[in-house]
């Protein structure tokens, strides 16, 4: 008789996982940021800031991880469709990270970050180390094999980059042509833009390098390194700053005697670029948090602007300003190239919400403007209704548009309409990298 064994790991009816060592702390910390962005509709800034996993990486590790991130926002609607033709029926909704592994197994076979023995290899033995995963190892195999494996990539339909609620809501606006080319600038790496407050463009070019973009700002790559010692940003003569959000403020045409209010100003890119003519600049904002962002900016760049938190029903006051910049809170939906997840943690059914409060906040500034006033309002969306119901409301509230002239905006001819607004769109300058979208409206009250 052989003595009892009491070493569980012997008993072959004991199947519960052990918990292992992660096999791969890069590629469990790109599913986990997939896994969070996606299931709890978090930006991926946010999920970088708190996931344990990702901030515990360092150098090429990290960098791995966010590249893997980052291009599985990127190609997900792609993705998916992989996916789900791979699938003989849809993984249970409780499938979280076996779908997060899949997903970025695909995105590195799609973005090329790895060859196909690595990606199955290391999804299976992810599956295998994880509790919640543990028993799925085998289809995350056989899904992998079945699509990277090959060694043609599959044609996919451009704009099934873009999620169908939002793709049938664009095609219906701007038609299948113009979704097609939005749903392309996806593929490419978002640029960084810097807005020259002052000093000589050719100068700070020749610091950072670049391109001088028609509307004045300098386009990078990416930043240099070290590029907080070099001359023009130790001195706040520049501020990062998408090249379409740069243009609200500029078509205000702040003067050094005028009273200017940034009526929604974190982080204060916009404050900033007030405060550089010399107006004498109000910064409302809501959160304190951000708030904080504008004064420490206004710290970088040795400029003054006096700040107030609050809402702007209470704080704006009536007849105060001689112009007033309203760069409303809205759906962000034109910024779908820098931030890559914006589609995917957003509903369309979010849209009446914010359109009420943008029709508030329009009404609260035709108060606040002194008889004459000047109102710009900006929002970084592509949606129509974010635009003609704001428009409508400033027109009810005793405003008149007040159109925007082609001279005023060189190189965005396209980009203004037959009534004088702007609605710039991603693939507006597509040659030089694209742009962030918008809807911009000016407006005076007689």
């Amino acid at each position: 008789m052989h003595p009892k064994n009491n070493n569980r790991r012997n008993q072959p009816n004991n199947r519960r996982p052990q918990k292992r060592r992660c096999p791969d702390d890069a590629r469990h910390a790109a599913a986990r940021l997939i896994w969070l962005v996606l299931e709890e509709n978090r930006t991926l800034d946010e999920v970088m800031a708190s996931e344990e996993s990702y901030a515990e990486l360092s150098g090429v590790n990290r960098s791995f991880a966010a590249a893997i991130a980052k291009s599985t926002l990127r190609h997900l609607g792609h993705i998916d469709v992989l996916l789900n033709g791979a699938l003989q029926k849809p993984l249970p909704e409780t499938a979280f990270y076996a779908r997060s592994i899949l997903r970025t197994g695909i995105a590195q076979y799609l973005a090329d970050l790895a060859p196909a023995y690595a990606i199955i290899d290391r999804a299976v033995e992810l599956a295998k180390s994880n509790k919640i995963a543990f028993g799925m190892a085998g289809l995350v195999n056989a899904i992998l094999r079945k699509i990277v494996t090959k060694e043609q990539k599959p044609e996919l339909k451009i704009e099934d980059l873009l999620p169908a609620v939002w793709r049938s809501r664009y095609q219906s606006f701007y038609g299948n042509e113009i979704t097609k080319l939005i749903a392309n600038e996806l593929l490419t790496h978002s640029p960084i833009d810097l807005t020259i407050l002052d000093g000589d463009p050719v100068d700070i070019q020749d610091q950072f390098g670049g391109e001088i973009l028609p509307n004045g700002s300098l386009r990078l790559a990416s930043l240099p390194e070290g590029f907080t010692a070099l001359e023009a940003w130790a001195n706040g003569q520049v501020i990062v700053q998408n090249a379409a959000a740069s243009i609200p403020a500029k078509l205000l045409g702040a003067k050094p005697s005028e009273n200017i209010l940034d009526m929604c100003a974190a982080p204060g890119g916009k404050t900033m670029q007030l405060a550089a003519t010399g107006a004498k600049v109000t910064a409302l904002d809501l959160n304190e948090d951000r708030l904080r962002l504008v004064a420490e900016n206004l710290a970088r760049t040795k400029l003054n602007a006096k700040l107030i938190c609050g809402s702007a029903q209470n704080k704006a006051g009536e007849n105060c300003y001689d112009a007033i910049l309203l760069d409303a809170p809205c759906s962000a939906t034109g910024t779908l190239k820098s931030n890559l997840e914006s589609l995917w943690i957003k509903s369309p059914f979010d849209l009446p919400k914010t359109i009420q409060n943008q029709e508030e906040l329009m009404r609260t500034a035709a108060k606040a403007l002194k008889k004459n006033g000047r109102l710009v309002y900006a929002v970084c969306s592509l949606e129509p209704e974010e635009a003609d119901l704001a428009v409508a409301a400033a027109i009810d509230a005793g405003l008149r548009l007040d159109p925007i002239k082609a001279e005023e905006v060189s190189g965005l001819e396209i980009a203004i309409e037959a009534r004088g607004t702007m609605r710039i769109l991603p693939h507006y300058w597509s040659d030089k990298g694209g742009l962030d979208g918008f809807f911009i409206a000016r407006f005076l009250k007689l």
